[in-house]
């Protein structure tokens, strides 16, 4: 395969990040300084992007984003929903915003997706089945669309030469312990790989992987608030021990926009974000209720793992976030180095117990007020 030109553009500052070797019980709490992830910036303007899935809580944000700050030429959001791209028309009618496109379509269609991408310059995969227990009860659906849909994004993109692809993954990728971890771990493999069809002048394809959003659908934030709408005496705990990291749609989307910018082909992008134990979120939502032990859910982890330690040898850290570099990316490597990234200790690790930015009621507060203003 020819080798890439490597073009990086990474924040101006390269401070190194505080690791912490140490257990969670023995880092103090801080209130952190939310990264805004805003830098370097995407050029929009007279573009034609589409999102895939795009009537979920990413979508909407996304659009939201790029309404308040582009110009864009087409905007098509893709999902095989009527019901919610009704309600979204109605959020973002096509009469006040005329490069809007609603097409229906299911990422198991590969057909459907070459049509779509038709004169598209950048796709936003965020498409998936993403709830455990449902992966767990229904495998085979997991799969078509999780790891076939994948394959089916890279086809249709390749063949309509779209010029990037960012694919959204997960914490629960890294050290799969359930089906809906190993079927994105399998889908962050084919679009990392994927780079080794499109050649050096063809699609790049890149992999941002995050933890839980604050006020997504599915995240315990809303659950927990509405358990003490309703009056509920008790939250439910699955373990006192349990940490996790956080982050806002407003950070994910920026997250994902600079990191298309910065992409050469092939990383695997993880942001620095701060962590905390669900007991400090429950504390904060629910300071006057009690907690319910229930027990870790089927295909739960007491932690969460968003760079095993088997990747430190191809992973190299800037100011804002960690990437994870594709084995054969030598040139992006050395790209990413020359421009102020350093590598990672060999055997580092980057958890949700032993990350050094552990959120504080304070920190926790601007998160909450972030997520829901």
């Amino acid at each position: 395969m020819a080798q890439r030109a490597a073009k990086i553009y990474l924040p101006q500052t390269t401070e190194r990040h505080e690791r912490a070797s140490n257990a969670r019980s023995n880092v103090a709490p801080i209130a952190t300084n939310l990264r805004d992830f805003t830098q370097p910036w995407l050029d929009l303007n007279d573009k034609a992007v589409l999102v895939t899935g795009g009537t979920g809580s990413f979508g909407k944000h996304f659009v939201k984003t790029v309404i308040e700050n582009y110009k864009p030429r087409r905007l098509v959001i893709f999902s095989r929903d009527e019901l919610k791209q009704y309600e979204m028309q109605q959020i973002f009618p096509i009469e006040q915003h005329p490069f809007m496109r609603y097409f229906i379509g299911d990422v198991r269609d590969r057909d459907r997706l070459e049509l779509a991408m038709r004169d598209i310059d950048y796709v936003i995969h965020a498409a998936a089945l993403k709830q455990v227990p449902t992966a767990e009860y229904n495998p085979f659906e997991c799969i078509r669309t999780n790891v076939f849909g994948a394959e089916n994004v890279v086809c249709a993109a390749l063949r309509r030469n779209v010029r990037k692809v960012v694919a959204l993954s997960t914490d629960k990728a890294a050290n799969p312990v359930n089906l809906y971890g190993a079927s994105k771990l399998a889908s962050d493999k084919i679009f990392v790989a994927a780079n080794n069809l499109s050649g050096a002048d063809g699609t790049k394809f890149s992999v941002v992987r995050y933890g839980n959003v604050f006020g997504s659908r599915g995240s315990v934030v809303p659950f927990f608030r509405k358990l003490v709408a309703e009056g509920a005496e008790t939250l439910p705990i699955t373990d006192e021990r349990m940490t996790r990291f956080w982050i806002t749609l407003t950070q994910g989307v920026n997250f994902v926009l600079s990191s298309m910018e910065m992409t050469c082909g092939g990383e695997i992008f993880v942001p620095k974000i701060a962590s905390t134990t669900i007991c400090d979120l429950a504390a904060l939502l629910g300071p006057k209720l009690g907690k319910k032990i229930v027990g870790i859910r089927p295909g739960e982890k007491l932690h969460e793992t968003m760079i095993p330690a088997d990747d430190s040898r191809w992973t190299v850290e800037i100011e804002d976030r960690f990437v994870i570099l594709a084995s054969f990316a030598a040139a992006a490597r050395e790209a990413y180095i020359r421009r102020g990234a350093k590598p990672v200790p060999e055997g580092f690790a980057y958890s949700s117990d032993n990350n050094p930015e552990q959120l504080d009621a304070r920190g926790l507060q601007m998160l909450l007020a972030q997520s829901f203003s």
